[in-house]
């Protein structure tokens, strides 16, 4: 990786994974932020093609024939290296070198594979080549509100190399591109090869284009231009990705409301785990024209949850939201306010309707989008907002904010805390994480602050008193649920039984919520904890190997074999705030390894539980038992931890911008240059924040 200030596709590259037969791989993902799609265990093959509300479900086509053979089943492995521009492969079959890469062409329904193929045994030979064509492409009307997107049962037919898929409501055309002096074979439509004679050591070039639209005109159309620029596909992909990420740092670029500082540093892991938050949620916006909502930000990408974004997630990228794109926060968090968040995990943008059943964070979290929107623009005009609820109440959005710090008086139960509900309400595969959880009233007593900062802001000191009041209290009851000596919490049930839980949920929230209220010694015993149970050499287990709980279930988010994205950082502010910077300054090499496989995945494993890639944490694959995205949004936590945890910054209610961070232990000349602050420029330099 060169030393820029602004990556390049090229610096973002992936090293290189070995993908061979039914490996712990999950393939890479594609997006040109309005078609999204996912390379298979093949050379050429791309599942997953949707563009909403045109989908191809979870359908693989384009699988390699070689010599009338299925190509996988001659057992090569495939060599896959990722850029957000393109996804390169490469293997070696019976004496064949076949390179590929694919794109999302920018502006396009579709994605297009460009093929080489090099003859290697020194001999003038035929090459029969061809691809196994699927489609299941169909058209919802309504909301995505499934994890897997739509599919339907086509119809195939097949003019020369096309082959056209259609259900009735939508259409996918796919062709084979071959080169002149390439000879068609007869077959069946859905499997198109070509005979060429190839001199020896020759390289010759061949396509694969697929285009889904509505109307059958629209997908030839579409697929015509796919075809005709094969050729210069990946250089229009590369120009445009390189276009939006230096938009991301550029304050005068209209791509975004906003932007995001610069960093300057030398030190590698540093530099390298900002640009993987930085990009990993670039990568996740959708400017597709069927949203109605207009621009917004996906939460899991390539092959669950297409059109839904979750409440949860979205509040983890907080701070890269309010910082790169304000007025879209702006505009998710009004929606939000207008839906019932007691009642679901998020919305899906086809419709601008709910998804899904109530997670239990959904009150932090959205105090947290509106403290990070109003904190970091200025617009202090937002709180004074009128929005109607889906109950009908119409009030300042202030006043959602006040009582979001309060909500969970509706679910006290009779220890004084607050009961958040059973399994699927909290972290879907803990059996045993349910009901008074630490880290959920640990942030109520920061909610609750956070509401007493906003009454001051507004002129109310009394209501700013009874609020701290209330929040004091409160801790004296997260404190009660704590072990002593252990370093974890108990989670208490209905009936009072307390049961110990050694989930780093607790720790990292607790810790970023209240860890100026605990005494020296739980402070140190919870780090303790984290360094000898939870945090690995590149990556982190969410459960402790220890838990009574671990072996519930395998889903690596959340378990003893791995863990979602945002916890390592997450945990790692918790321990510079728990007071042990030093705990993360010298884990941050090895985090570093694990960026080097794209964005960061909706979960990676720990080093046990799969062989790590280079050194790096692998990405959790996404078959049963595991179920796991390629990559997921909340990987803008990782550029919080940069800003607020390592370098410190805190941006009050009224935008003060201050500093106390830990990063002159890593490198003393590092610099944050233009933090955009309420529409000033600042630069976090030696530890003093000064405006630009």
């Amino acid at each position: 990786m060169t030393h820029h200030l602004v990556p390049t596709c090229a610096d973002l590259a992936s090293d290189v994974v070995v993908d061979a037969f039914d490996d712990m791989v999950n393939p890479p993902g594609l997006t040109n932020h309005w078609a999204v799609a996912q390379v298979d265990h093949d050379v050429v093959a791309v599942r997953s093609l949707n563009v909403p509300p045109v989908s191809q479900g979870d359908s693989i086509s384009g699988q390699l024939y070689l010599g009338g053979r299925l190509a996988r089943s001659f057992g090569r492995p495939v060599n896959v290296r990722w850029r957000p521009d393109r996804v390169e492969r490469s293997t070696t079959i019976d004496g064949w070198e076949i390179t590929t890469i694919t794109v999302c062409p920018p502006g396009e329904p579709g994605v297009a594979v460009t093929i080489e193929v090099t003859e290697t045994t020194g001999a003038d030979r035929d090459l029969r080549l061809g691809l196994w064509l699927a489609s299941t492409v169909t058209k919802q009307a309504g909301p995505w509100l499934s994890a897997e997107p739509p599919q339907a049962t086509n119809t195939l037919t097949r003019t020369g190399a096309r082959v056209v898929g259609t259900d009735g409501s939508a259409t996918a055309v796919q062709e084979f591109v071959r080169p002149d002096g390439a000879r068609l074979l007869d077959g069946p439509a859905h499997v198109v090869e070509a005979v060429l004679e190839v001199p020896a050591g020759a390289t010759v070039a061949f396509g694969y284009v697929h285009a889904v639209a509505a109307e059958p005109a629209q997908a030839a159309q579409v697929a015509g231009r796919l075809v005709a620029g094969l050729p210069d596909a990946a250089q229009a992909s590369e120009t445009e990705w390189d276009r939006q990420i230096a938009a991301m740092f550029d304050p005068d670029d209209d791509e975004f409301s906003g932007c995001l500082p610069v960093l300057e540093t030398d030190d590698e892991a540093l530099r390298r785990l900002y640009w993987w938050g930085a990009v990993g949620v670039l990568w996740f916006k959708r400017d597709n024209p069927a949203s109605v909502l207009g621009r917004t930000y996906d939460t899991l990408m390539p092959r669950y949850w297409q059109t839904t974004t979750f409440i949860w997630d979205y509040s983890l990228s907080s701070q890269v939201h309010a910082l790169l794109d304000p007025g879209v926060m702006r505009r998710q968090i009004a929606h939000w306010v207008g839906l019932d968040i007691d009642k679901h995990f998020g919305t899906e943008w086809l419709t601008g309707g709910p998804v899904g059943y109530w997670y239990s964070v959904n009150h932090y979290a959205m105090t947290r989008l509106v403290r990070d929107y109003v904190a970091f623009t200025g617009d202090r005009a937002f709180l004074d907002e009128s929005l109607t609820t889906a109950d009908g109440v119409t009030q300042r959005l202030a006043d959602d904010v006040r009582a979001w710090s309060r909500a969970w008086h509706r679910i006290r139960s009779a220890s004084g805390l607050a009961d958040y509900g059973e399994i699927d309400n909290l972290l879907e595969c803990v059996s045993s994480y349910v009901h008074e959880v630490a880290s959920l009233n640990a942030a109520n007593v920061w909610c609750l602050r956070t509401a007493a900062g906003l009454a001051e802001l507004e002129g109310d000191p009394g209501e700013a008193a009874t609020l701290r009041t209330e929040a004091d209290d409160l801790v004296a009851l997260v404190k009660d649920l704590y072990i002593p000596g252990a370093g974890f919490f108990h989670a208490r049930q209905p009936d009072g039984s307390l049961v110990p839980t050694r989930h780093c949920y607790d720790f990292a929230t607790v810790g970023t919520t209240i860890a100026a209220d605990l005494p020296a010694r739980t402070r140190n015993e919870m780090v303790r904890f984290f360094t000898e149970e939870l945090r690995t050499p590149s990556w982190m287990r969410a459960l402790s190997p220890y838990d009574a709980d671990a072996g519930y279930s395998l889903r690596a988010d959340h378990q003893w074999n791995g863990a979602y994205p945002a916890w390592p950082p997450d945990a790692a502010r918790s321990a510079i705030a728990l007071g042990h910077p030093e705990v993360v300054l010298e884990w941050l090499p090895g985090l570093a390894r694990s960026a080097n496989q794209g964005p960061p995945g909706q979960a990676h494993f720990v080093e046990e539980a799969a062989e790590p890639v280079n050194g790096g944490a692998r990405k959790t694959p996404p078959q049963f038992p595991y179920l796991i995205d390629w990559s997921c949004s909340s990987a803008g936590s990782w550029v919080e931890l940069v800003i607020s945890g390592i370098f410190g910054v805190h941006v009050d209610w009224d935008g003060t911008v201050t500093a106390n961070g830990c990063v002159d232990g890593l490198d003393p000349g590092a610099a944050l240059r233009g933090l955009r602050v309420g529409g000033v420029s600042y630069d976090v330099v030696d530890g003093q924040v000064r405006r630009s």
